[in-house]
């Protein structure tokens, strides 16, 4: 089981380049993957993002791509003389109106701006490999130490998620106890009104209803037992290796139903009490279902 929110980062080098990747994740309904990248590894967005879709399946993933290169072929330095010859006239031009005698150097056009410019050059295809293997790499490292991250958070929210079904389930076995007793009241109370009816009417349909509302209320045997078969389904499929977050979901959503009809059922104060006390539960599972992928 994996937790939706983690962080992992990998850094790959060959000597002259490196690569820097980092992921940060939070809740997601899907997988909503966004890539930040230099200008120069544009080209490279799909690899990155086919890379960590194969151990991603939800979150909202940022990916940020960082790369440095000392490398003299990727590098391009370019000069701009239209630039340098406009400083130029305007240096003259203070010089003369001025009456300076000071000489216009080369030192003083080189630090002029965007006079001389240094930029990535075009990578040829040779180069581009390397550096594809670079991000790479250095993407399945982070998404290595991500998942490592948000496997640890998962086993931590499996058990005590775990624990609450746990609860859950011990409430649901004093329920089962509970339920004969609450029958057997009501089949009293029932046998009581039967006889009065007896004695002072002949409405064979208002026993009748009577008779059916007994059968509804007292009756809460098929809602235990699928809220049992639930709860012996999320302990199942916790195992699982695959994302289980929106099964976990589903089910705690019978859970809660199953669970307000033994409330709306059980006219009972110690069954209405255990009821509140499952649905508090299961609405913690519910919140953090949500974290889980």
């Amino acid at each position: 089981m994996k937790s939706m929110t983690g962080y992992g980062k990998g850094e790959v080098g060959n000597g002259e380049r490196t690569c820097t990747v980092e992921l940060k994740a939070v809740n997601h309904r899907f997988c909503d993957i966004g890539i930040k990248l230099p200008r120069v590894l544009i080209c490279l967005e799909d690899d990155i993002r086919k890379t960590i879709s194969k151990d991603v399946a939800r979150g909202k993933i940022d990916v940020f791509v960082s790369y440095t290169s000392n490398a003299a072929e990727d590098v391009k330095i370019s000069v701009n003389t239209a630039v340098a010859d406009e400083y130029y006239k305007s240096l003259m031009t203070l010089k003369e109106r001025y009456s300076m005698t000071d000489n216009i150097t080369l030192n003083m056009l080189s630090r002029a701006p965007e006079v001389i410019a240094a930029e990535s050059s075009t990578m040829d295809e040779n180069v581009l490999s390397q550096v594809k293997e670079l991000v790479v790499n250095a993407t399945k490292e982070a998404v290595k130490n991500f998942t490592l991250m948000r496997e640890k958070e998962g086993e931590t929210l499996k058990a005590d998620m775990l624990k609450k079904v746990e609860c859950i389930a011990a409430n649901v076995a004093l329920i089962s106890k509970r339920a004969p007793l609450v029958s057997e009241s009501y089949k009293q109370r029932l046998e009581e009104k039967l006889a009065e009816y007896m004695q002072t009417s002949e409405d064979k349909a208002r026993l009748l209803t009577e008779v059916m509302i007994f059968a509804d209320r007292c009756c809460i045997d098929e809602e235990l037992t699928r809220l049992s078969s639930h709860i012996a389904q999320f302990g199942a499929i916790c195992k699982e290796t695959v994302p289980v977050g929106k099964k976990l979901d589903f089910l705690v959503q019978e859970m809660l139903r199953e669970t307000n009809t033994i409330g709306s059922k059980s006219n009972d104060l110690e069954i209405t009490q255990l009821v509140v006390d499952n649905k508090n539960e299961i609405e913690k599972l519910r919140e953090q279902i949500q974290n889980i992928e």
